[in-house]
């Protein structure tokens, strides 16, 4: 496995792996790896003969409230830990790699950006939008590989690679989770003790919902209601927002039918967790 900080090198290494032949796969992470991001190495690794593992903490998806300057970055344990999964190549750029002086453009969401995630945190797809948009022009995989926890955004880059037709498959990974259900996430590690204790609820929030929908609960704002409240019942927890909305568009919707995504976000302390479910009815 090789370890390169540069486009060219980047490109290079692809080229060279293409020009025999083989598929390549790549998973855009922003390191500090877990138990989610190694899910999504070995998917890529079972499905592709040359695997790239990006690892860069994109300063454009941050806000001036979030937690950039904090952010978990340990390069030399991600790389041991990319390397025992099998990976080929590790790109881990610095920011003046992919923003260089007079850097300008950028990739402009619609609708989809700006609800949800995009209200509580704006700018944050453009930023996201814009740098999984020049990795796609670097590595030009022919698979890349996202986890569902962030659902928004697995949904966005689908939008965007079918709006700007990029030849790449974006592949949806499960949620990997905790032994108490909450999702896995570098973030989970600014938790104190009791605020990971005080975080679980997100998930039995969540099954609460899928419980609700299975027996007959229909009405969206009822399930909304009932999450909300039994978030709020943990001290610890300060609801961001909890949603019922259509798997395709994330609008909001009034009734759930045969399928629908309950999304949620909260902070525990200075810390802000995500999660979500997609419930199809019947299943």
């Amino acid at each position: 496995m090789r370890t390169v900080e540069t486009i060219a090198e980047a490109r290079q290494a692809v080229g060279q792996a293409r020009a025999e032949g083989k598929t390549i796969g790549f998973v855009p992470t922003m390191g500090a790896f877990h138990a989610g991001h190694l899910a999504l190495m070995r998917k890529a690794r079972r499905e592709c003969g040359f695997v790239v593992v990006s690892v860069f903490v994109n300063p454009t998806q941050f806000g001036p409230c979030d937690d950039f300057e904090r952010y978990p970055r340990d390069l030399k344990a991600d790389a041991e830990m990319a390397k025992a999964e099998g990976m080929d190549l590790v790109f881990a750029p610095s920011a003046a790699e992919l923003y260089p002086e007079g850097f300008e453009t950028y990739v402009e969401v619609g609708k989809l950006g700006q609800i949800l995630e995009g209200a509580s945190r704006p700018g944050h797809f453009r930023g996201v939008a814009t740098v999984v948009a020049k990795l796609f022009g670097i590595v030009s995989p022919d698979r890349a590989y996202f986890g569902m926890k962030d659902y928004q955004q697995f949904k966005l880059i689908q939008e965007m690679v079918r709006d700007l037709d990029f030849a790449v498959e974006i592949v949806p990974c499960a949620t990997v989770r905790e032994p108490d259900g909450l999702a896995m996430s570098s973030r989970n590690t600014y938790l104190s003790k009791d605020e990971r204790a005080a975080a679980a609820v997100l998930r039995r929030a969540l099954k609460l919902a899928q419980e609700r929908v299975r027996a007959g609960e229909r009405d969206a704002e009822a399930l909304r209601m009932e999450m909300r409240r039994l978030i709020e019942s943990e001290p610890l927890a300060r609801v961001d927002y909890v949603a019922v909305v259509d798997p395709e568009t994330l609008e909001a919707v009034e009734r759930v039918g045969d399928s629908v995504v309950i999304a949620l976000a909260a902070r525990f302390g200075n810390t802000r967790l995500i999660d979500n479910t997609l419930i199809q009815v019947g299943r």
